[in-house]
């Protein structure tokens, strides 16, 4: 419950959704896709410094002082997999997958020049609520939503004796249009989506992985 202060451990599910022009989901099939092989998801605000103003009096001192409010502008945020899947690969980073249907084999990156993800994306991510070292009974996660999120890859890429790593990074501002999200486990706070990020309680997490029907008729919890 929201009065145990259950921490937030470790990382279970990763949900990314493309968005249309509007903010809205891409219905579908393959809009939506789910992973649990994912490093790391790390968000950081960024503020914009409210103005400042002083004015001395004659004898040097402070006489008049203000400053305005600091303001979050948006919120920087990086999402790291585990391997270079092609297909969450280009829902997060553009680009496009090489081969057909099912039998996806590779990706290529999006062309120089070009915008790799023109319409967003929507990231969710769901954690652990532990107490006392064990996770909860009630409500054992905590649901993250960054509800529009342009996002690109970045990172060096190395081949060497060792992991690859997969990186991609953006910043997130608020989407109204994302409402309860695309699909079950669904949003409780709708309309909250125009927050940068929000985070709340929840009893489930999405179920299966991979390719998931997205749809707008999805309504609150």
């Amino acid at each position: 419950m929201a009065t145990d202060n259950a921490a937030s451990v470790s990382g279970t599910h990763l949900r990314v959704t493309a968005l249309d022009a509007t903010g809205k989901f891409v219905e579908g099939e393959k809009a939506s896709y789910v992973s649990q092989s994912f490093i790391s998801v790390s968000f950081t605000p960024e503020y914009e410094d409210g103005d400042e103003f002083t004015q001395k009096n004659a004898a040097g001192g402070v006489c008049v002082t203000f400053k305005a409010a600091d303001t979050l502008k948006r919120i920087n945020l990086s999402v790291a997999i585990c391997d270079p899947n092609p297909e969450l690969s280009s829902l997060l980073g553009g680009g496009t997958t090489l081969g057909t249907g099912p039998d996806v084999k590779g990706w290529s990156s999006p062309k120089v020049g070009e915008d790799p993800t023109p319409n967003g994306v929507a990231v969710e991510v769901w954690s652990r609520a532990v107490v006392d070292g064990k996770q909860t009974g009630a409500q054992p996660y905590w649901h993250w939503i960054f509800p529009y999120a342009k996002m690109r890859e970045s990172g060096e890429r190395v081949v060497q004796n060792d992991i690859l790593a997969t990186e991609f990074e953006g910043w997130a501002v608020g989407n109204i249009n994302f409402a309860a999200g695309p699909a079950a486990p669904a949003w409780a706070y709708p309309l909250v989506a125009d927050r940068p990020y929000s985070y709340a309680r929840t009893a489930t997490v999405p179920v299966g992985i991979g390719f998931q029907a997205a749809t707008n008729a999805v309504a609150g919890p």
